[in-house]
């Protein structure tokens, strides 16, 4: 294999895109895609929904085989790295196999967090971050009648919410104050609680676990502060840590997660990093920044094949999140502060009509620092998200009394 070759290391969303962009550029001959799990690129988000309400559903992959074959890419599946060797430019895979490249790109994605205190492998504890993680779970559940979340963020509550709807009694433990703390404001926070309770779920805030009981390979207590909780089936849901084992063993910058320039060059002129593994430069109040969306995932991506061309390009994103949990759909754009106190301007979609916390109004937050504007929340509005996009992108701050007057589209803030 020539010198010349592209690898990329990592076969989630940012490894399936950057194929796709360089292919686009016509460079997919040069292209070796190395996947750890023995399956294609496939989309992630499903797999925390509508996987688990079809017994027969199955994964779905970003491209199929034979896109891969007509665009010159050698797909190597099930064959994860063993190690780099950065002098010689040259990847060795499990299998034996050698890769030289004259550029490599790792997108190798996270891992779920662990409990230190809980033992791995046991027989009725999972994650789910992969297709087999999903399948494996899948199948467990069919004699499970009871299922109990440790962490209230994104993935365990789309899961909670699906498994809810399918008759599953769900008890959800979060040990801070509010669900989705790091992620969303104490206003959307409120409501999301709401609505989770209303349909059923066992939301338990503030749940700080003393310890486990096993028999048999398996967890059946878990100690509370205030309780003994019987458990059936456990679900971890308490994050995911950037995947830089490699990045470090060969010497790359990382801090929790491979540093990155506004290129997605890393500190090795031969290396980039994209993805869910990456850390990139933001503002000066937040230098870097991880971010864990498939949307982020695609835009670098989509940078690194320009920046593998040559081309001068500069990753400026304006993050934006969804989430599906039950009957909401759940949209972010922008970020929000993690300290500073913001002020919350409450958008109607359209007049309201209950009153009850169960029924899922459609409504977005605009949450303002001083006079800036700095992210929007919406929940059941896709229009208002989408124009509150096009305000960001633009770098427009529409005054809160402008905001509030929902006797006007948001789209006139945009003249």
């Amino acid at each position: 294999m020539s010198s010349n070759s592209i690898v990329i290391v990592g076969g989630g969303h940012a490894g399936a895109q950057l194929c796709a962009s360089l292919a686009e550029l016509g460079q997919g001959s040069r292209i070796h895609l190395v996947c750890e799990e023995p399956v294609l690129p496939y989309q992630r988000p499903p797999l925390s929904k509508a996987f688990f309400k079809k017994a027969d559903e199955a994964v779905q992959s970003i491209r199929a085989a034979t896109w891969y074959e007509q665009q010159g890419i050698e797909v190597h599946l099930g064959d994860p790295v063993k190690s780099i060797d950065p002098e010689k430019q040259t990847v060795h895979l499990s299998s034996g196999k050698s890769l030289a490249y004259g550029q490599l790109v790792l997108a190798t994605g996270t891992r779920a967090r662990q409990l230190p205190s809980l033992p791995t492998n046991l027989d009725n504890v999972y994650t789910l971050r992969t297709a087999h993680d999903a399948t494996q779970l899948r199948t467990s559940l069919e004699s499970v009648e009871r299922v109990t979340f440790i962490g209230g963020g994104f993935i365990g509550l789309e899961l909670a919410a699906t498994l809810q709807s399918l008759g599953k009694q769900v008890t959800v433990l979060e040990s801070q104050t509010r669900l989705l703390s790091r992620a969303v404001s104490p206003q959307l926070s409120a409501h999301v609680l709401g609505i989770h309770q209303a349909a059923g779920l066992d939301v338990r805030l503030d749940s700080q676990i003393k310890g486990f009981a096993f028999e048999s390979h398996r967890v059946t207590h878990i100690e509370l502060a205030s309780e003994t909780l019987a458990v059936e089936c456990v679900l971890l849901g308490i994050g995911a840590e950037p995947e830089d084992a490699l990045a470090r063993q060969i010497g790359l910058r990382c801090d929790h997660g491979i540093l990155v320039d506004a290129q997605m060059k890393t500190s090795n002129p031969h290396i980039w990093a994209v993805g869910d593994c990456s850390r990139f430069p933001w503002t000066p109040e937040l230098p870097s920044l991880r971010l864990e969306s498939v949307q982020n995932a695609n835009d670098q991506a989509r940078t690194a094949a320009q920046s593998l061309m040559g081309q001068t390009v500069s990753y400026q994103p304006m993050p934006w999140f969804w989430s599906e949990q039950g009957s909401m759909r759940l949209q972010m754009v922008g970020l929000m502060p993690a300290q500073a106190q913001t002020q919350a301007v409450h958008r109607p979609f359209s007049p309201p009509t209950q009153t009850s916390v169960s029924d899922v109004a459609a409504f977005s937050l605009f949450h303002y620092l001083g006079e800036r504007l700095l992210c929007v929340e919406s929940v059941n509005a896709p229009m208002e998200h989408m124009m509150a996009r096009k305000i960001l992108e633009q770098g427009l701050s529409p005054s809160p009394a402008a905001v509030a007057d929902t006797a006007s589209p948001l789209k006139n803030l945009l003249a």
